[in-house]
């Protein structure tokens, strides 16, 4: 269904397509089409699409319904008139979202995430060139002398250059006939849009603009700087954008996934529908909570020497799920996953003298800091909790306390807890709900879009993810812990000192001004109790579970 409508809102038209399956995850995946196209290329993806994810198509000003879309743009600048699109795209879209871009609307895409990167989860291009246009330090564009007679003709006579524009687009394809047959209707009532208008009409205009912006925009350092997770698809044989540019985006940002697929051309979204949607779902399932090992094993690391100190909520949840621990008779391998500093390794070598206990954590300097403080001398190691560096059914017990929020892979975790389980093993885990620090995070967003505040996911999220690698729950409940603070900025030395501070790759990268400041201030303040004190929620997840035999 149209949600809006262009001729009545003058807003971009859009379409909402609701997943026709269960979604992993209500934040919708945003489409926007190429150049001379729009909403309709993505029919054949959408049903696969939709299996799994809520789906908005937009069509770019000027293009398919928004034809409509009447704001005058024949006199703005070039150089701002991306801004512009995005701005108009931002209007319609929800503030959470992933995009996903072909040819011109992925550069859109990359362009958006790169000024507002808090708005978006993950950025999907399919034929897609950073740098479209061929550059004295970019060998991999289009020659500027044929762009430009591409340009010129579209200005002249856009029905032959259209005609031309459909045959390049098609070109090269293992399929290339079938795919131009197939195509053809629609590719007819484009060029009759044109046959008999005038040059300087509504919808000229758009286009022309439009097909300027890709001799404009330049995501070169976007992408080279860009944490949000990517994933990049290349056709071999495209006429239009060099398949090569794939290598070029990893040597950029490594982090970043590339698929070419052999044979294809420009248009890998129709002839490879199937296969970019599986992909693509894939993808952002794997990446829909995407954290940074890296910084999170430094920043704990560096604050391994205060972290005791001010870990009055780790403390308090540790010591109940501590009370919820068997009384061992028989020697076990117990291992505490996430065991920072190690003051509950010590904790369960009393309650399990003859058993073996192994502490693990992700960063080196809280394990430092656990050798030189406690007088123990089992097993340390460092090693991620995605990938837990012990065999298969190795383990009778795991304790981890507020570990699990820093995992981003929640279905990978519990495979590897599952993994190293023996057969009726049991799991005692606090994690973080997504409820946490609500009342610093609303604060923040009316203050400006960054991402400020770390993301914690849904309990069921959780639950499931256990439950689907055979741990049966024996308890499992969620607490609200209530922590009290004089002012703003004891929170925020608090979070600093235990190393749980902003690490989303949306946070903003400069220093918040001193205005903003204070507009965070005024805003917690509503929170503020009579007795004065500002309230923070700690949303805390205890699960106990065993895993089946």
């Amino acid at each position: 269904m149209i949600v809006n409508d262009a001729s009545v809102t003058n807003k971009l038209a859009t379409c909402i397509y609701p997943c026709t399956g269960k979604p992993f995850q209500l934040d919708p995946l945003v489409l926007i089409h190429g150049w001379g196209s729009d909403s309709k290329t993505w029919n054949l993806v959408l049903p696969e699409l939709r299996k799994h994810l809520n789906i908005i198509t937009i069509d770019l000003p000027g293009f398919g319904y928004s034809e409509f879309y009447k704001k005058d743009i024949s006199s703005m600048k070039q150089s701002i008139l991306v801004n512009h699109f995005i701005d108009a795209i931002l209007e319609v879209i929800p503030a959470n979202c992933s995009l996903m871009g072909w040819s011109l609307g992925g550069a859109i895409a990359t362009a958006m995430i790169g000024k507002y990167p808090s708005r978006f989860s993950n950025l999907i291009t399919i034929a897609t060139n950073p740098c479209f246009v061929k550059k004295d330090d970019w060998d991999f564009g289009m020659p500027r002398s044929i762009f430009n007679k591409f340009l010129k003709l579209f200005q002249n006579d856009p029905s032959v250059c259209l005609k031309k524009f459909h045959h390049l687009q098609c070109s090269g394809d293992l399929i290339e006939k079938k795919l131009y047959k197939f195509l053809q209707p629609s590719e007819i009532k484009k060029i009759a849009l044109f046959a008999n208008s005038t040059k300087k009409n509504h919808r000229h205009i758009y286009w022309l603009r439009a097909l300027k912006l890709l001799q404009e925009i330049d995501n070169r350092n976007v992408l080279k700087s860009l944490e949000s997770p990517g994933l990049h698809f290349f056709g071999e044989n495209d006429q239009l954008v060099n398949h090569r540019v794939a290598h070029e985006i990893i040597l950029s940002n490594p982090a970043h996934k590339i698929r070419v697929f052999e044979q294809r051309c420009h248009l890998i979204h129709i002839s490879n529908a199937k296969e970019i949607a599986s992909s693509t779902i894939k993808f952002i399932k794997e990446n829909r909570y995407s954290l940074n090992k890296k910084k999170i094993a430094n920043s704990f690391s560096n604050a391994a020497s205060t972290y005791e100190s001010v870990s009055r909520l780790q403390s308090q949840t540790g010591k109940k799920l501590l009370t919820m621990m068997p009384n061992q008779i028989i020697p076990n391998t117990v291992i505490d996953l996430g065991c920072g500093t190690g003051c509950f390794v010590q904790s369960l070598n009393n309650k399990n003298s003859y058993s073996k206990i192994i502490g693990l954590d992700l960063a080196e300097g809280m394990l430092k800091m656990a050798k030189s403080q406690y007088d123990y001398a089992g097993v340390w190691l460092c090693g991620d909790a995605e990938n837990i560096p012990l065999a298969n059914n190795s383990v009778d017990i795991i304790f981890s306390n507020l570990t699990f929020q820093w995992c981003s892979q929640t279905d990978k975790l519990a495979k590897e807890i599952a993994r190293i389980l023996k057969p009726g093993g049991k799991l005692l885990f606090t994690t973080l709900g997504e409820n946490t620090l609500y009342e610093l995070k609303t604060s923040w967003m009316k203050v400006d879009s960054y991402v400020h505040v770390n993301k914690f996911l849904d309990a069921d999220i959780w639950k499931m993810a256990f439950v689907n690698e055979g741990i049966q729950f024996e308890n499992f409940q969620v607490c609200d812990y209530i922590l009290q603070y004089g002012d703003l900025s004891d929170l925020m030395y608090e979070l600093k000192k235990l190393g749980a501070h902003n690490i989303n790759s949306g946070q903003k990268k400069t220093m918040t001004n001193k205005k903003n400041i204070r507009n965070l201030i005024n805003a917690y303040d509503q929170y503020r109790d009579p007795k004065g004190n500002l309230p923070v929620t700690w949303q805390v997840i205890f699960g106990i579970g065993v895993l089946g035999a």
